[in-house]
């Protein structure tokens, strides 16, 4: 099935997704749009056409499919308009600002009888379906901890990313997709979130913030984004993963990630009589282990590409497979951003589900 996309925005995301679909046989741009001429002057799709009104784009007869790629504030009203066009929609995360904004948004895309998803590739990423796989295999017994990591040293957001007004902020950035990435591991319903949510440099909008999860399944998730984590040491600007069970546990780093599972040759019920001076003292619990007692396997290898969220649209379309990213999946995570953001305002567990 050919599929005829337009693009409305094409900054960053909207080149992004055009180079994407230029290396895929079923996919044609059709058109783009951006209120910026000068954004579309390096469009590589021969014969594209450009506007710079959305209106003008969702008229184009030939187009069957839209992606949404313009700033988080006007999310809905695109996507309102796309789905009255009768238009198949894949919006960029965060799909709405509220979750009162997202059920507008689906009222709408369901009176139309129109495709929606939103572009949570980020389900693709080779450490988090890492991560995942350890943790599907049951590899480490029974988990109790989950942590997600994401540092940087940059500080400052970028564009509009900077402005509250707009959607900015860490939150409505990454946050969407950490987020989304342990829910989509996780199948548990949350009991609590408590968040910290900071504006360590930024004026308007958050550049750091923690979430833990408790999980109804006993599991604590922990998610931590720093955009201003400064150190030398190789690997700390990037993104850690830590799995901890009962027979195991699991470290896994970078984008590309290195890594191991880590086990021990017995189980020690009592610590032992013997002292062992550390660097920091006397210690039983915390010295170091005896030898041959930690032992180590390969993280497990994973196929993975972002290119596989559209494929997945592609038999989605055809109703040869269900949508990766479903609607009450993306509901849940802008749910639990609001309860983020209730926490961190109230300093308050809030109970969740």
């Amino acid at each position: 099935m050919k599929v005829n996309f337009g693009i409305i925005g094409f900054g960053f995301m909207g080149h992004i997704h055009e180079k994407m679909f230029d290396s895929m046989e079923d996919i044609k741009v059709v058109a783009i749009c951006d209120i910026d001429e000068e954004k579309m002057s390096d469009a590589i799709t021969e014969g594209v056409i450009k506007t710079t009104s959305v209106d003008e784009l969702l008229e184009i007869k030939e187009i069957n499919t839209v992606v949404i790629s313009i700033s988080n504030h006007v999310h809905k009203e695109a996507v309102i308009k796309a789905a009255k066009a009768g238009k198949n929609i894949i919006c960029e995360k965060p799909a709405a600002m509220s979750v009162a904004e997202y059920d507008e948004m689906i009222a709408a895309v369901k009176d139309a009888g129109v495709l929606f998803t939103v572009h949570q590739q980020r389900r693709f990423d080779e450490d988090f379906r890492t991560a995942k796989e350890v943790y599907d295999q049951k590899a480490l017994g029974k988990v109790f901890t989950i942590q997600s990591m994401l540092y940087g040293i940059n500080g400052n957001m970028h564009d509009w990313h900077v402005f509250k007004k707009y959607g900015g902020g860490m939150l409505y950035d990454w946050g969407v997709h950490l987020i989304d990435q342990m829910l989509y591991m996780v199948d548990s319903p949350i009991k609590t979130i408590y968040a910290d949510l900071r504006n360590v440099i930024n004026e308007e909008v958050d550049d750091y913030f923690k979430i833990l999860f408790r999980f109804e399944n006993g599991i604590t998730g922990e998610v931590e984004l720093g955009t201003y984590f400064l150190a030398d040491k190789p690997k700390w600007f990037e993104r850690h993963w830590f799995i901890g069970g009962d027979t195991g546990s699991m470290y896994c780093d970078g984008f590309e990630p290195e890594g191991k599972i880590a086990r021990t040759t017995r189980l020690l019920t009592n610590v032992p009589g013997k002292t062992t001076m550390t660097a920091s003292g006397p210690t039983r619990s915390f010295g170091p282990p005896p030898e041959g007692l930690l032992v180590t396997e390969e993280l497990p290898k994973v196929d993975v590409a972002h290119i596989m969220f559209f494929e997945n649209y592609l038999k989605a379309l055809e109703g040869k497979e269900e949508l990766l990213v479903k609607i009450p999946e993306v509901r849940r995570v802008l749910a639990v951003m609001e309860a983020v953001r209730e926490s961190a305002a109230t300093g308050r567990s809030i109970d969740f589900e």
